[in-house]
């Protein structure tokens, strides 16, 4: 990454300072990444209307960018290695901003697919993970700290697009909206901008000097200098990249266990936040009221990752994190069985409330538990596998709702669809643990490598200071059970 040193190692992180500067750019990104897909759903029945298209197909718009934003995790890493955090957040804010602004030109609903979905949630996604790397990188004792404020930045933005998108869409139409949200999206470049590369040695305190950003821009110059005196740099290297996807970790079977789970989770999980706000339009609620139950949404989730994770962090929770886990799937799967009725307006801000607690559970814990099934030195490739496995339930999901809605012309099938994939996905992954694996599931628990292992794998690192996977660092910014929020 051209950080200057090997991420995530302690002492290298100034926990304040610029770092608070990452920080801010990091909870800018974190919420334009997650909210921006659901947030888009306002424009729907325009789309609908203009296109003369049904449910599904314009579901396919936040489809595939929440498939870009997953499925593209290996890229993101890939990228960062060759060229840097800061320069793959700048292009990324780029792609972002330019799918929105040509969506706002096209005329066909594929073009919309290829603009607003493809480039859009490519775009997004090269901010997204760079921006959780940099934030390891600036932070180790206030970690917990600046990951709980970074996460915020979902509900956060959730609770703004929404409303705004509404507004945008009655004065200015959907082309317009669009073309101002392409606008927006431009502050991703600003928050790449602030990425500054941190000196690598330990105790470092601030940002970069400049001969240390230059090498964060132009890497591939510095590892070529660095390998033409050694052999065995490449080999380090090539063995490094091998990392980033290691299909070895498929012979764990609290992985397969976990990676299963995820998938029949988020089949349903993002359904009904994306069909919420037509589904109650289709109920006599006000536009304007309809686009608020998404930041109702927003609200609770505020307060519930926060606290959620500090409660996963307490010493009698932490060795049993994933049922825990189980319990929030639970009940976010039973608030959509038994919200699948609510029609008035009430009911429905029930549900959101409801809904907004379960679903902040969820995302503060998933990939902390993750980290306690694989251990520190697989979850770079494990992350990187799971959220491939995601992106096609992505695909499925929210399609094969709209299909359903298009077809039965009755929502509460989607809610009651939705809750039983969820409900599937929790009881699972807690029998499946408790019957299969037999163990507790905690960070604090999870294998540490042989000394021999551990010494050498040192040397390796020292005698090669080019910073290793970008997936490493991402995986280093939960060693302390701090997950980057969904």
């Amino acid at each position: 990454m051209g950080a200057g040193g090997p991420a995530g190692r302690p002492g290298s992180a100034p926990d304040g300072g610029w770092g608070w500067a990452v920080l801010l750019g990091c909870f800018v990104v974190t919420g334009f990444s997650y909210a921006f897909p659901k947030a888009v759903s306002v424009y729907f029945k325009a789309l609908m209307r203009d296109f003369g298209v049904g449910y599904s197909d314009t579901a396919w718009i936040s489809s595939i960018m929440l498939a870009m934003l997953y499925g593209t995790g290996p890229l993101s890493s890939i990228l960062v290695n060759q060229f840097g955090c800061r320069p793959v957040m700048l292009a990324g804010g780029l792609l972002a901003s330019s799918g929105m602004i040509l969506a706002s030109f096209t005329t066909r609903l594929v073009e919309l697919y290829l603009t607003a979905g493809v480039l859009t949630g490519l775009g997004m996604a090269l901010n997204f993970q760079p921006s959780l790397i940099m934030l390891g990188l600036y932070f180790d004792r206030r970690r917990p700290l600046a990951n709980g404020l970074a996460a915020a930045g979902s509900p956060v933005f959730l609770s703004a697009l929404s409303p705004l998108g509404q507004v945008l869409l009655e004065h200015f139409g959907w082309r317009g909206g669009f073309l101002l949200m392409g606008g927006l999206l431009l502050n991703c470049c600003t928050c790449g901008a602030v990425m500054r590369p941190l000196t690598g040695g330990p105790g470092a305190r601030g940002g970069a000097r400049p001969e240390e950003e230059a090498r964060e821009m132009l890497p591939l110059e510095q590892g070529k200098k660095k390998a033409a005196g050694s052999a065995g740099g490449q080999q380090r290297r090539r063995r490094r990249k091998k990392r980033l996807l290691d299909f070895s970790v498929f012979t764990d079977r609290g992985f397969v266990v976990y990676t299963i789970a995820k998938f029949i989770l988020v089949l349903g999980l993002f359904v009904p936040t994306i069909m919420l706000v037509n589904y109650a339009k289709d109920a006599g609620v006000p536009d304007t009221d309809a686009a608020f139950l998404l930041s109702v949404i927003g609200f609770v989730d505020i307060v519930a990752r926060p606290a959620c994770g500090a409660l996963a962090g307490l010493g009698r929770v932490r060795p049993h994190v994933t049922y825990l886990f189980s319990l929030a799937m639970l009940a976010n799967g039973l608030t959509d069985l038994c919200s699948a009725r609510a029609r008035s307006y009430g009911a429905l801000v029930g549900f959101c409330v409801a809904f907004g607690l379960s679903y902040g559970m969820v995302g503060a814990l998933q990939f902390e538990v993750l980290m306690a099934t694989v251990g520190a030195q697989r979850f770079p490739s494990a992350i990187g596998l799971v959220l491939l496995v995601e992106a096609v339930a992505v695909l499925i999901g929210p399609p094969s709702a709209g299909r359903l809605v298009d077809t039965l012309k009755n929502y509460e099938i989607i809610f009651y669809l939705a809750g039983s994939e969820v409900l599937l996905s929790a009881l699972f992954l807690s029998t499946a643990t408790y019957c299969c694996l037999r163990k507790p599931c905690g960070p604090e628990l999870a294998p540490d490598p042989p000394p021999g292992a551990r010494d050498t794998e040192e040397a390796e690192y020292d005698s090669d200071p080019s910073p290793p996977a970008a997936a490493t660092a991402w995986g280093a910014l939960i060693l302390r059970g701090e997950p980057p929020s969904p």
